[in-house]
């Protein structure tokens, strides 16, 4: 009896979180969490679980009598997410730089990277950010930081909710392809400063590319 409930706030969860990042449910929408579990087919009990689990991860707003708000991606949202994301994935630069990986080792990075330029010749934004998620979760695995996973982890969400609502209005973002290979050769290298200050200037580079497309998309909606 005990594991229905969970089993079923673990699909609400997964549920929210897909209509969230497809549109389905929009930014700055509310919602009763009788609407929702109609939805979903499900009770108001595990909406509600999946609603509060949700918000610890900044994708909602539990509002009493209102029921839950989508909440909205702002640009200065973004530039606090990045500042820490970039010092947290800088550190796992360095720090994967100092292991010692060989070219084995980094198999798994390079396959991201390889799977990015594909989708950048073939002009595949959707399969370009998903092989770029996995460069950047993969980075930090190699990092060997169980803290900055976690940390990353919870922001890292937001960052692709943000990206998504931007990806067609970007161009083609070869760059960030080419700052993946640099961060990757000087893993391999084994030098951490130059890995540190590789990646600090690409996350920084894609911070200002999203925070602009944020704004100018706000601009548009005054």
């Amino acid at each position: 009896m005990t594991g229905k409930p969970a089993s079923n706030a673990g699909r609400a969860v997964q549920h929210l979180r897909e209509m969230i990042f497809s549109g389905d449910l929009p930014a700055g929408s509310d919602h009763l969490e009788t609407e929702l579990a109609e939805r979903l087919g499900m009770s108001r009990t595990p909406v509600r679980e999946a609603a509060l689990q949700l918000e610890s991860q900044g994708l909602v707003e539990m509002r009493p009598r209102k029921g839950i708000r989508i909440l909205p991606v702002s640009a200065n949202d973004m530039r606090e997410i990045y500042d820490v994301l970039t010092e947290l994935e800088s550190l796992a630069a360095e720090r994967a730089a100092e292991v010692g990986y060989t070219e084995p080792d980094l198999a798994d990075l390079a396959a991201a990277i390889a799977d990015m330029d594909a989708a950048i010749a073939a002009e595949d934004l959707e399969a370009w950010a998903e092989a770029d998620d996995r460069f950047h979760a993969e980075l930090v695995r190699l990092g060997g930081n169980s803290r900055v996973a976690m940390i990353v982890g919870m922001m890292s969400d937001q960052v692709r909710r943000a990206r998504a609502s931007t990806l067609f209005l970007r161009p083609l973002p070869v760059r960030s392809n080419e700052d993946h290979r640099e961060v990757h050769a000087a893993i391999l290298a084994g030098d951490p400063a130059r890995a540190r200050r590789l990646h600090r200037a690409h996350r920084r580079h894609a911070r200002d590319v999203l925070t602009g497309l944020l704004e100018r998309m706000r601009l548009r909606t005054l």
